[in-house]
């Protein structure tokens, strides 16, 4: 997006799947390819398993959940934690509330994150947080390449 390689990326965020500006989905999003976001998302947004998966949010749009996908391209709001196993991009208008677990990170000025940035290395998998009885973290450090939560 900003970057050198911007051709590159361009070929890597090919629309599968779009979420138009005045839509709203209530519930879980799991998809493959790319899926772009104009509008709002109120569930977790997860890519398939294995898949080289692209999520593009726009400046007006909006994901109220978790984010799970190789490469995330913000430039909207997030409420929740970010977790990519490729990369980030966030733009000038990115707003996340909530943790962002990256391998890579690239962050425009003007961009905000209202949590952590979790560096994680090439082929970790994401880390579970584990919740204690009162809703509150028992650990908020990744913990390793597996970890469960108690219930």
């Amino acid at each position: 997006m900003w970057g050198m390689n911007s051709g590159k990326r361009r070929s890597r965020a090919r629309i599968d799947t779009l979420v138009g500006q005045r839509t709203e989905v209530h519930g879980d999003v799991r998809f493959s390819g790319g899926l772009h976001v104009d509008g709002t998302v109120k569930g977790n947004v997860v890519a398939e398993s294995g898949s080289d998966a692209v999520l593009t949010l726009s400046e007006g749009g909006c994901i109220e959940g978790e984010v799970r996908v190789p490469t995330v391209i913000l430039d909207g709001r997030v409420n929740g934690d970010v977790h990519a196993a490729d990369r980030v991009e966030l733009a000038a208008h990115a707003r996340v509330t909530g943790n962002v677990y990256y391998n890579l990170i690239e962050m425009a000025v003007g961009a905000a994150v209202n949590g952590k940035l979790v560096h994680r290395v090439d082929g970790a998998k994401p880390a579970a947080v584990a919740l204690d009885k009162g809703g509150g973290d028992v650990d908020d450090e990744p913990a390793g390449p597996v970890a469960r939560a108690n219930s």
